[in-house]
């Protein structure tokens, strides 16, 4: 029997912090992979054209094979499955408490090499551009091209955008997923252009953002989900904390249940609830088929810091 998973593509500011748990954050970076989005004025007209309340509606989350790479036996269903099911403090609950948070996270809407328009979730982090937001590495390409008319919506809340739409400059990803779709590597970043003048994070603020981090730490993870029981409609959170991947990925695991749509949103590590403000250190990535209730996040490591570095230097514009 084979491994089966689903990729789950459906304020004040704080300081970043790129803090190394090692000397291995200290080696040469992969240079990561990177395409031009939306970068003349004209081109954003036309994507922010494109992006009508019906089609933000009716945008569904990716539904994608696994990387034949990643191909492996099931395990038992045994005691650690069950021991790892207790360590979730919230496993989907709608997120009520306003704060940072709220206006960070946002939806991100996109249309795939075959048409369709799809959706996912991405956070705005602090940057030295302003301009940055993370996500993972499928809700920027998948099957071997990059999305267009990509857009992120801060905030949004039910239909409403209260900040705004925010077309991608650039779209960037890791080296392993833009070559074989890795989804030990599933990370991605977008620089978006200012809206009215104004730079994404002077408009909504950014999440700190951590690299090289302790393994097994209390996570806080959020997102849009759009499948059942989720309509994408709000912002959900999970809280827990999380444990390593013993099929064989880095990755790590926290107990949530969140479903396709909530891809790309962020878990954030010393998050506090009454600020909403806390560390960016991984994304929603995937779930196993036989563990519905499991999300997997890349470890943010060497090659995410890459994309992250790469994209706060680049020109918004």
């Amino acid at each position: 029997m084979h491994r089966r998973f689903a990729l789950l593509s459906a304020a004040a500011v704080l300081t970043v912090t790129l803090v190394p748990a090692s000397a291995e954050a200290h080696a040469v970076r992969p240079k990561p992979a990177q395409r031009a989005a939306a970068d003349t004025a004209a081109e954003r007209r036309q994507v922010l054209t494109y992006w009508t309340e019906g089609r933000m509606e009716a945008a569904r989350p990716l539904q994608a094979p696994a990387p034949g790479a990643q191909a492996a036996d099931e395990p038992e269903q045994g005691a650690p499955f069950a021991r790892e099911a207790q360590a979730a403090r919230t496993p989907g609950e709608a997120w009520t408490r306003g704060g940072a948070v709220a206006r960070t996270t946002g939806r991100i809407f996109f249309t795939t090499q075959a048409g369709r328009n799809s959706s996912c979730s991405g956070t705005a982090v602090t940057s030295a551009n302003k301009s940055v937001v993370l996500t993972a590495g499928h809700c920027v390409k998948m099957n071997g091209a990059f999305h267009t008319n990509w857009v992120f919506v801060p905030g949004y809340d039910r239909g409403s955008r209260p900040f705004g739409t925010w077309p991608a400059t650039r779209l960037l990803t890791t080296p392993q997923w833009n070559a074989r779709e890795d989804v030990g590597f599933d990370v991605a970043a977008a620089v978006v252009a200012p809206v009215d003048g104004r730079t994404l994070v002077d408009a909504v603020g950014g999440q700190g953002v951590a690299f090289n981090q302790p393994r097994r730490q209390q996570l806080y993870a959020f997102g849009y989900p759009a499948l059942a029981p989720y309509d994408g409609s709000k912002l959900i959170h999970c809280s827990g904390r999380s444990f390593d991947d013993f099929m064989g990925s880095d990755d790590l695991v926290l107990t949530c249940n969140m479903t396709g749509g909530s891809s790309g949103g962020p878990w954030m590590l010393n998050f506090n609830e009454s600020t909403g403000l806390g560390t960016q250190n991984s994304v929603n990535s995937f779930k196993y088929s036989f563990a519905p209730n499991w999300m997997l996040g890349p470890y943010f490591g060497n090659e995410a810091q890459a994309v992250y570095q790469s994209a706060q230097t680049a020109n918004a514009l």
